[in-house]
């Protein structure tokens, strides 16, 4: 390993495409990987043992968020420089990302040389967010925005957590054991998201989380 190279850190839990990752970073210069995670615990040690300049996170990861990971970090006052590359709703989610501690937010959709640009930018102190979402930032204050984004940004992070497994599908047990929580505070999650959004009833709720899945791609 080169010593003066940036070292990077992959969270990422598709396999395939950290592979791909790891592929793009090695071929650029002064760059280097120095772990590979695909879970908070297993990335919080990485990040001590190796100490990396930078990691790249996902919001998805094995049994969390790649969110409650920034959080984590923030509250230790580690410092790592945190870009986030993730298939879901930039508008969205770019700015709970940056909220949370990380210092850019990337869609997967994005081409490769854009990967690149934004771990460099993101290396040198700035704040990365695409040129659409950029855009979108700016124009906020003159902008209407729809009812339907403006109320699915009042919930908190793990409520939209809950949100985005009851529209796959999933029961109550079913989100409990994905986020390490008990079935009360589940429902408790769950009455909250229905309060925020004005629904009625379980099937409203239901039904609104998977048209949100289909529509987002969450």
């Amino acid at each position: 390993m080169n010593s003066t190279a940036k070292k990077v850190l992959l969270v990422e839990d598709h396999p395939m495409f950290r592979e791909h990752l790891g592929m793009l970073i090695k071929r650029e210069l002064g760059l280097t990987i120095c772990g590979e995670a695909d879970n908070i615990r297993d990335a919080m040690r990485l990040i001590q043992e190796t100490r990396p300049d930078i990691a790249i996170v996902d919001i998805t990861l094995h049994g969390s968020s790649g969110l409650e990971l920034l959080k984590d970090l923030k509250a230790q006052g580690l410092d790592l420089k945190i870009l986030v590359l993730s298939m879901h709703d930039e508008e969205l989610y770019a700015e709970r990302s940056l909220r949370a501690g990380a210092q850019g937010y990337i869609s997967k959709n994005e081409a490769s040389k854009e990967v690149v640009k934004a771990l460099r930018s993101v290396l040198t102190g700035e704040i990365y967010v695409s040129q659409r979402m950029n855009a979108r930032l700016l124009s906020r204050m003159t902008q209407k925005r729809s009812p339907e984004l403006v109320g699915m940004e009042t919930l908190a992070d793990r409520e939209l957590e809950v949100f985005q497994l009851l529209g796959r599908g999933k029961s109550t047990k079913e989100i409990a054991d994905s986020l390490h929580l008990g079935e009360s505070t589940v429902e408790t999650y769950r009455a909250r998201i229905k309060e925020k959004l004005h629904l009625r009833s379980a099937a409203e709720l239901y039904l609104r989380a998977g048209e949100w899945v289909r529509e987002h791609g969450a």
